[in-house]
């Protein structure tokens, strides 16, 4: 199967993600499961195999990585216009949802909105839970993948460490490597990747020049833009594994220098719980309210810039040597070992944060589990699940209250 048709424009695809961005809640292990639903079950863009060697080299990658995942889909649907427009697509929804309440909008209130709020986070549940069953049948059918998958989930749940995620990918590569060479070399699913050696090359450079340029121009008193621009490019460059664990990062770069307080910081990460799209549009959020100039929607822009770019540059850099090093035998078997990995890290992310701050008590679990059927058995639509999770969080909390 061809892993990317490449026929697609560019609002096709910023339309799909845009609805995406409008329903995708849960963080990016739940977002790794509505775009596997989305373009390998219901478009069949790529296959499962690519998917999931797409979702290991960006978990590897410093940056979002469902961001990353979504705009390596829109590349190889429709160019670098494509890339754009998904990540414009998927970001957008959040990112104005976050500078209005950075204004002050967008406030729950009592528990009418404490239910919404938690009817939202049990999409998760049934989300990640959908993603796990599906990756589990389809990437670790033997007894090596399934040990390595369990030792994976076991590393994350077990260490209190923020780069256990990379410890465990680390983990699946090496025991690939030594348990699972004898099996079938992957020979179909060319990857479709519209991005010369040259362009990723220079993607690194550019990379790394502003990585190391940026705090040099801010010692030099370039102004508050490229203070703002700084912190948000450097937490963005050195996050693994992106989502919650960008937010120390983020705390300490807007927080300690005062340009914002730390009821405003925890304000801003409680809203961008409850919106769909990537966690990393806090960023959005910050450059609205942050001290140094600029505020307001332009502040927004330039945190959301400043944040995304880094992850996308890696990922420029990365993709055009990964279909020839995913199809070398070496690489394959590393590549198995990491997909199980992949599966331990869902099904440990099920149990925490997922489920441990989800499912409290047998309410919860009911409207998880209608979630889940209605994914797996129904085929529903991910924004339908949102809708019914939403009501029932509403309804047990009126019944709770």
């Amino acid at each position: 199967m061809i892993v990317a048709k490449g026929a697609g424009s560019p609002a096709e695809v910023l339309l799909i993600f845009l609805k995406l961005g409008l329903s995708c809640f849960g963080g990016p292990i739940a977002h790794i499961g509505y775009f596997r639903d989305e373009f390998v079950v219901r478009r069949r863009w790529l296959d499962d195999q690519a998917y999931a060697d797409l979702v290991a080299l960006c978990q590897f990658l410093p940056g979002p990585a469902s961001s990353q995942v979504g705009f390596s889909v829109g590349l190889m649907r429709a160019g670098y216009l494509g890339g754009a427009a998904a990540w414009t697509g998927f970001t957008l929804p959040s990112a104005i949802l976050l500078v209005l309440f950075a204004y002050g909008a967008g406030n729950l209130h009592g528990a009418i909105g404490a239910g919404l709020l938690h009817g939202l986070k049990l999409v998760a549940v049934a989300i990640v839970a959908q993603a796990v069953w599906g990756m589990a049948r389809t990437l670790r059918p033997d007894r090596e993948r399934a040990s390595i998958a369990a030792v994976a989930a076991l590393i994350i749940l077990f260490s209190g460490s923020s780069i256990a995620q990379i410890g465990a990918i680390a983990f699946g590569a090496l025991a690939g490597l030594w348990l699972c060479r004898d099996g079938q070399p992957v020979q179909s699913g060319h990857v479709v990747v519209p991005v010369s050696r040259t362009v990723g090359i220079a993607a690194l450079i550019v990379f790394f020049v502003l990585l190391a340029g940026l705090p040099l121009l801010r010692n030099l008193g370039a102004g508050s833009g490229a203070e703002l621009f700084d912190a948000f490019y450097r937490s963005g460059a050195l996050v693994f594994g992106g989502g919650h664990v960008v937010l120390p990062l983020l705390r300490e770069a807007f927080v300690t220098p005062g340009w914002v307080s730390d009821d405003t910081f925890l304000a801003g990460y409680g809203a961008a719980q409850a919106v769909p799209g990537p966690l990393f549009t806090f960023a959005a959020y910050l450059g609205a309210v942050a001290n140094p100039s600029p505020h307001g929607v332009p502040g927004a822009i330039l945190g959301l810039i400043g944040i995304f770019l880094p992850g996308i540059l890696v990922l420029l850099g990365a993709l055009p040597f990964w279909d020839a090093l995913r199809k070398k035998t070496g690489a394959q078997a590393m590549m198995r070992g990491v997909n199980a990995a992949v599966v331990g890290l869902l099904g440990a992310a099920l149990y925490n944060p997922v489920w441990t701050s989800s499912v409290y008590a047998p309410g919860d679990f009911a409207i998880a589990l209608t979630g889940f059927v209605l994914l797996t058995a129904w085929r529903a639509p991910p924004l339908v699940v949102v809708i019914v999770s939403a009501v029932g969080g509403v309804l047990l909390a009126l019944f709770n209250g």
